[in-house]
Order: C-alpha cells, then structure tokens, then sequence
C-alpha cells in the first residue's frame, strides 16, 4: 500500500486539529485509526524514544512511517511502501 502525499497531508492535519483541540496522544491515535482502517499500524509514542528522523514535522508532534511488510515492521522514509504510520508526541518543551 502506498501512502499519497494527500493522504499524508489529511493524517497530518486530523492529527494536528486533535492535539490543538486537546485531545492526548491515544485519543489521536484512536481517531486516525478510525480515519484509516486499512493501515496495518496506528501507534503512538514519545518522541523522545524514536531514534529515526521523522518523515514530516508538524506543531506537537513527528510523523514517521511504517513499513509492515514483513515479518518486523520498521520505520520507512518511502511513502510507497508504508503500511502505517506512528505519531510521536513531542513534549512541551521541545
């Protein structure tokens, strides 16, 4: 399954009118699931605890894909073969 750049675009901007609403991290995580039923993966987690660079940055949080192909999902920056997405929240005070 390939990612979109539109649909990139629409995860991010539910994602971001979630959080700016005030909604937490598995509120965002629940909507977007809800939004995106075919994705294999819908997690979240802190930034902090993500060693990869994220695929896009937005207000409150990081953005990275999913690549559950095989056996092991793994963080992908090819939207083409992205079979799901984590959002990882950024803290306050970064």
């Amino acid at each position: 399954m390939a990612l979109s750049p539109d649909r990139i675009d629409a995860i991010l901007t539910l994602a971001d009118a979630r959080f700016a609403a005030g909604d937490r991290l598995d509120e965002v995580v629940k909507a977007l699931r809800a939004a995106n039923p075919d994705l294999k993966t819908v997690t979240g987690t802190q930034a902090a605890v993500m060693a990869e660079d994220p695929f896009r940055e937005a207000a409150r949080f990081d953005l990275h894909l999913v690549d559950g192909n095989n056996h092991c999902w793994l963080i992908t920056d090819r939207p083409d073969a992205a079979t799901g997405i984590v959002i990882a929240e950024r803290d306050d005070e970064s």
